[in-house]
This record gives C-alpha cells, sequence and structure tokens, in this order.
C-alpha cells in the first residue's frame, strides 16, 4: 500500500503532463491539423509489441489494389533525421527498421519518415498529382495529436491489457487510459485463437471499450523461415535445435512458434527492442553459434533488416541465420470483412 503510493506521487508529473496537454488539444488551445486526405492512424497506449507494423501491411494489403497508399513513420532508431523517402537499399540507421522492412515488403508503394507528422503529410501532399497517395497509414499516430486523422484505430496486446497496468516506467503504458475512448476501432491484437462471444463480451467490458467503438481481434501467423543472406544452407531450417536472437519488444511468441514446430532452443539472445547491435553483440552472436554448431540461427522480420547489414557477422553464422516472417489475420471472416469494409466507407 505505502509502494502504490510512493509510485503514485512519483508519476504525478508525468500523469499532469498528458493530462495536461491533451486539454491543450481538446480545449483547442493548441491546433490539430485534418488533413485534405483520408489519414489511418494506427497507435498504442502500451508502449511496444502491440503489432503495430503487421497490422499496417494488413492495412496495405488491403487497401492498396485500389488505393495509392502512403505510410507515413517517424522512424524510431534512425539517426537522420528530417523528412526522408525510405529506399529498398536504406539501411535502418538511415529510416528505422520498421518503415524499412514495410517499403522492402511493397515497394511499389511510398513509404517515407518524419518526426514532424504535419510537415511528412504536406510533403507527400506535394507530390506530382499521378505520384500522391490517396489513403495516408500514420504509423504510431495515437499520441501526436497535431494531426486529426479520419480514422484512430488502437492496438491492445491480449496479453498485456491496458487495464491494471501503470504509466511508464512503473508499468508499460505510454498514455492514459482513459485515452482509448478516442479511438473509432480497437483491436485486441495476439489472441491465441478466436474468442467466443461471451469473451468477446468480457474483453470489451475488461478494457473499458465503449459500444459504440468498434471491436475486432486477431492473431500473429507465421510463415516459414527465410534465410537472411545468400548461400544460406537450408538443412539448418530443419535442425531440432535453434538459436533465437531478438531485438523485440516482445519476443515471446516466437519462443513458442520455434518450440511448437518441434525444435528446442538452446540459447536465446535478447536486446532490448530497436537495439543497434554493436560490434560486441555480434562477436556474442558468433560465439554462441561457434558453440551450438548443429543450431539453425533464427531472428524476427525486423530484426533481419539490421542484421543484414552486419558485417561482422561469420560465415558461418550467414549460413544458418533465417528470418521468420509474420503477418495478420482479423479472426472472423465477417469480422475480417466488416474490419475493411468500416475503413472504406469512412474514408468514402
Amino acid at each position: 500500500m505505502i509502494r502504490n503510493f510512493i509510485n503514485k506521487i512519483l508519476l504525478f508529473p508525468y500523469y499532469f503532463a498528458l493530462s495536461f496537454r491533451h486539454f491543450l488539444y481538446d480545449s483547442r488551445i493548441l491546433k490539430s491539423c485534418r488533413p485534405d486526405i483520408p489519414v489511418i492512424s494506427l497507435g498504442n497506449i502500451t508502449a511496444g509489441g502491440t503489432g503495430k507494423t503487421p497490422h499496417t501491411e494488413y492495412l496495405i494489403r488491403n487497401l492498396s489494389p485500389g488505393f495509392r497508399v502512403a505510410v507515413l513513420s517517424r522512424g524510431y532508431g534512425r539517426k537522420s533525421r528530417g523528412f526522408r523517402f525510405v529506399q529498398t537499399g536504406d539501411t535502418p540507421l538511415v529510416c528505422g527498421d520498421e518503415p524499412l522492412q514495410i517499403k522492402r515488403k511493397f515497394p511499389e508503394i511510398t513509404v517515407a519518415v518524419d518526426e514532424k507528422r504535419k510537415r511528412g503529410i504536406d510533403m507527400l501532399l506535394s507530390l506530382l498529382p499521378e505520384e500522391r497517395p490517396q489513403i495516408i497509414i500514420l504509423d504510431d499516430g495515437f499520441q501526436h495529436r497535431s494531426i486529426t486523422p479520419t480514422i484512430n484505430i488502437v492496438l491492445i496486446d491480449y496479453n498485456r491489457p491496458v487495464s491494471g497496468d501503470r504509466l511508464i516506467p512503473f508499468g508499460r503504458l505510454r498514455d492514459l487510459p482513459s485515452r482509448l475512448k478516442k479511438a473509432d476501432s480497437v483491436i485486441i491484437t495476439k489472441c491465441p485463437g478466436e474468442p467466443d462471444e461471451e469473451e468477446q463480451i468480457s474483453l470489451r467490458k475488461r478494457e473499458g471499450i465503449l459500444d459504440k467503438q468498434s471491436l475486432f481481434f486477431s492473431m500473429i501467423d507465421y510463415s516459414d523461415p527465410q534465410p537472411l543472406f545468400k548461400g544460406a544452407d537450408k538443412r539448418y531450417a530443419y535442425s531440432r535445435f535453434a538459436i533465437v536472437v531478438t531485438s523485440v519488444a516482445n519476443p515471446v511468441p516466437l519462443y513458442y512458434y520455434i518450440r511448437n514446430s518441434g525444435k528446442i532452443i538452446n540459447a536465446r539472445l535478447s536486446f532490448p527492442d530497436h537495439h543497434n547491435f554493436s560490434r560486441s553483440d555480434i562477436n556474442r552472436i558468433n560465439r554462441w553459434a561457434s558453440e551450438f554448431p548443429k543450431c539453425g540461427i533464427y531472428t524476427t522480420e525486423k530484426d533481419a533488416q539490421r542484421l543484414s547489414v552486419m558485417d561482422k557477422l561469420s560465415d558461418d553464422v550467414k549460413k544458418r541465420l533465417f528470418y521468420v516472417p509474420i503477418c495478420v489475420k482479423v479472426l472472423e471472416e465477417e469480422g475480417a470483412e466488416s474490419f475493411i469494409n468500416q475503413i472504406k466507407t469512412k474514408l468514402g
């Protein structure tokens, strides 16, 4: 009880700052711009691990056949600043790992990064008419109040509910739980399976999701591991033994996938989210590979963007290193169709 009281005192400045900022926007003291183009904001209240990137890719797959889609991200983890169009030949230090992953998977669409979202949207709208996007997906845009999106979609990890959590640093919340009520749609992600009607009602109640807010459920689908480097020995993908290297917010789902594939994980090297691998880190990966010579080495699709440019990886690691592609599946056939139809309806 005393500890909770102390935590509340320590959190008060952060809580006050967030509340005051939202008050300034809600009272229109600070102006929020509504762009002259449909904007879909995809975000969360919890710091990391809710699945923004695969859900962004899900929207691209379902919207790009009928619209020119652009993705605008701040490019978290990059060393550059300002506006930049992402190119397939870029490195994560230039544009961030997640925008680079999206561009490489969808080279035909426009992907851009800018820490100032309004400037980024203005730059996209300044393109020639035949290149100008018809829809902009604002990756991680829920906290960026300078832009008023057409649709606000908030993601909640099934295994890490907002309810009962606390603000950073005592919890994983990056925003006030009450802000969830500002979402148009909520997606509960990483579900272990399709929730029945009773569980859906329970989850809605648990998270305080209003009846007027659309609620959807999704899960992660894993594809077969793919070699990261040319000349990889694909026989290692069939080895019963594995080393897993990750720098994501929550690597546990990948561990489960590899174990459920019948493999034994001999070593796990876990780094902070968006970690830039140092020479010491690469040497550590090389040493673990030498210690376990029969293991296939697995990483996430996001980490693959950074590991692919690490020239100090040993040849032994390169021939055994695989990434595991993922994609989102919105549960229930009617749910998936309803989700996309609602977006298209709001987009006009």
